[in-house]
């Protein structure tokens, strides 16, 4: 702030003469250099600290504004330098106002009592009757709301858990609001106990309560029209808009609810997008996406996902009440009017098309069609693998990273193949030779977890499964011998071994982030033993975690690449790379040439079917052509044919570095 000073006699004349008021003007302090002539047809009471007003303002349309207090009710409020603060209806009260701040036509802004501004508030996700609510904060990543609302199995982690929010809660409690430097705040309703940080920007809101909005310099907020908002965090970056209401939210980094979404009990983490719908009991992991006005997501963890246009699930099946949840992994995708009756899981990376009631666990079993058929549900394995739309998936989510805030609250993995997608599969392997093993090679149909699964999708999914475990292994034994000369076979030994032991074994997705499950339990048991006990060490162990994973991924490959390939690593030779390499090679020239071929139907003449109005069948082609583009000047296009080149290129090249090692 300032040092301040009390104001002068002729300070206080002048203020009185521009129809200034208050009780005591001795509790009226001002900096040094406060120019009274600024401030007009304002009543002051409690404590008034006022800093200088000697700046303009630039709007928009070229209007400039100096800085002033016109035409308020200011109660017990500390106001920054260069401040425009006008047309207050009600009253402000009880607030810290930064420097250069912008607040204009408001109703009222205050501060009644001791507040916590959003922080600690519980928030019913997944079961809307409760037993898995996440006690909000300005530090909740998606990594700990996923323990914290699923590891229920654990209580004294919970209490733990619980026992680190509550502690930061009340640290950041006070009976003083906070209105950072260069915030704007134009024609709102109602503002109570609310955090406004520096940079942000609210115009039109119609009423916020009881929260917070961590905007900042590098990523500022955005608030518009007719926004309610009650019991809620904003994470930096992040803009709500277009009368969306918002009850017991928190929205993560970067995410964007528009156009009249609506939302309670939910979690939004990075990059989540909510237009037009409604979430209830929704964990949203990072990229969670529903863009329709019909679309329902409720008591549901998603991640990597879009939702279709009238995409429903059902929590409640009319007995005990709301009472069921489903996890949809990441990367799935809802096709229009799907449904899902919860409670069930889906394995990452599948595409639901269609109504399913049977409670299904798919979740090994990724890359999956569930397709709905006469009331049953069909289960692809593995198709998914040469959609073009995978892919295109894997390729645009990091393009699409909206975070401009250095400190970033989720560590996002958009790996597309991983120890955590890649274990799937060895399991999914297992489940398909074990029903054809049960039901005999012939069997017109398979059922699995009440999922009918018909003979030749089950040896396509085989293949296919094969071909990628073949895909990702190769690619990890590649990178980790790239760059680098080998003149014996004693080298190449002593270069493919890991340098940690730490990765062996199972590994999961907690919301964004992957790593060992055996990593994860030694947080969790540093938690529940009292190691741990702030949510900023927390937070550093999923930073470490995120920032090793390829250290940690090679230790899985490798002991993958030995079970697989049938080698050992005191005498695997130069030959046997070869060969793994070979088979790699031929991997990812098939799969990119399913790909290939997935995107071509997309330019097939039934695809041209409403181009060429009033036209022959020559202008069709060339309306097509027009809009779409040329198949073979497609980027995707050009980018899967490019892709094939390189892979080719690279395993050529450490074919060629390693083929004479002896």
């Amino acid at each position: 702030m300032y040092k301040e000073r009390s104001l002068t006699d002729q300070e206080i004349d002048l203020l009185k003469s521009q129809n200034c008021e208050c009780d005591d003007w001795t509790l009226v302090t001002v900096a040094p250099g406060f120019n009274p002539h600024f401030v007009k047809n304002t009543r002051f009471s409690g404590k008034i600290r006022i800093g200088l007003l000697d700046e303009e303002f630039e709007l928009a349309g070229g209007l400039r504004k100096h800085a002033c207090i016109n035409n308020a009710v200011i109660h017990n409020c500390e106001i920054g330098n260069n401040v425009v603060i006008e047309n207050i209806q009600n009253y402000i009260a009880n607030y810290v106002i930064g420097d250069n701040c912008f607040i204009q036509n408001v109703d009222v802004i205050l501060v009644d009592g001791m507040t916590t501004f959003g922080n600690g508030t519980e928030v019913n996700v997944l079961n809307e009757s409760g037993g898995r609510e996440v006690h909000i904060h300005d530090k909740l990543s998606a990594h700990f709301a996923y323990v914290y609302s699923l590891y229920r199995h654990r209580p004294n982690l919970i209490r733990r858990m619980r026992a680190m929010v509550d502690f930061y809660a009340r640290k950041h409690a006070s009976e003083m609001g906070y209105i950072g430097d260069h915030a704007m705040i134009v024609n709102v309703g109602y503002i109570k106990n609310v955090k406004i940080g520096s940079y942000s920007k609210i115009t039109g809101a119609m009423k916020l309560k009881n929260g917070s909005i961590n905007s900042n310099g590098q990523a500022s907020v955005y608030v518009g029209r007719n926004v309610i908002a009650e019991d809620f965090i904003i994470s930096s970056g992040s803009r709500v808009d277009g009368g969306s209401i918002i009850s017991r939210c928190f929205i993560g980094q970067a995410c964007h609810l528009d156009h009249g979404y609506s939302a309670s009990d939910s979690l939004f983490f990075s990059n989540c997008q909510g237009e037009n719908g409604e979430a209830c009991a929704l964990f949203a992991g990072p990229y969670t996406v529903t863009h329709h006005k019909s679309t329902l997501l409720i008591a549901g963890m998603f991640s990597f996902m879009n939702a279709g246009s009238g995409s429903n699930q059902s929590n409640h099946m009319y007995k005990l009440g709301p009472i069921h949840q489903g996890i949809i992994e990441r990367g799935a995708k809802t096709t229009s009017n799907s449904y899902v009756l919860w409670p069930a899981k889906v394995g990452p990376f599948s595409l639901i098309l269609g109504r399913h009631y049977q409670h299904s666990d798919t979740s090994n079993l990724p890359f999956s069609y569930l397709v709905e058929n006469n009331n049953a549900t069909h289960l692809a394995p593995a198709i998914n693998l040469r959609s073009v739309g995978t892919i295109r998936d894997a390729k645009k989510w990091p393009e699409r990273d909206k975070r401009r805030d250095p400190n970033k609250l989720d560590y996002i993995n958009f790996n597309l193949l991983s120890p955590y997608t890649i274990q799937k599969v060895f399991a999914g392997v297992e489940i398909l030779k074990n029903l054809q093993a049960t039901a005999g090679e012939t069997s017109e149909i398979y059922t699995y977890q009440s999922c009918i699964i018909k003979n030749a999708a089950l040896r396509r999914g085989l293949e296919l499964y094969e071909i990628v475990i073949h895909k990702f292994l190769g690619n990890s034994l590649i990178k980790r011998l790239e760059k680098t000369g080998f003149t014996s076979n004693v080298e190449i030994r002593e270069r493919l071994k890991p340098d940690t032991p730490i990765g062996t074994g199972e590994w999961v997705d907690i919301s964004g982030l992957i790593a060992p499950k055996s990593e994860i339990d030694k947080l969790l048991c540093r938690i529940e033993n009292g190691e741990i006990t702030r949510l900023k060490e927390i937070n550093k162990v999923f930073k470490e975690l995120h920032e090793q994973y390829y250290t940690l991924e090679w230790t899985w490959a490798w002991e993958k690449i030995q079970e697989f390939y049938n080698v050992t690593p005191e005498s695997i030779t130069a030959g046997e790379i070869i060969e793994i390499v070979e088979k790699w090679k031929a991997a990812v020239v098939k799969l990119d040439e399913m790909i290939y071929n997935d995107a071509k139907k997309e330019f097939s003449l039934s695809f041209k079917t409403g181009f060429g109005s009033d036209g022959d069948i020559q202008d069709q082609a060339m309306d097509f052509e027009y809009v779409r583009g040329a198949f073979d000047k497609n980027p995707f296009v050009v980018a899967t044919l490019r892709h094939i080149e390189d892979k080719k290129a690279l395993g050529n090249e450490l074919i060629e570095r390693i083929r004479n090692v002896k």
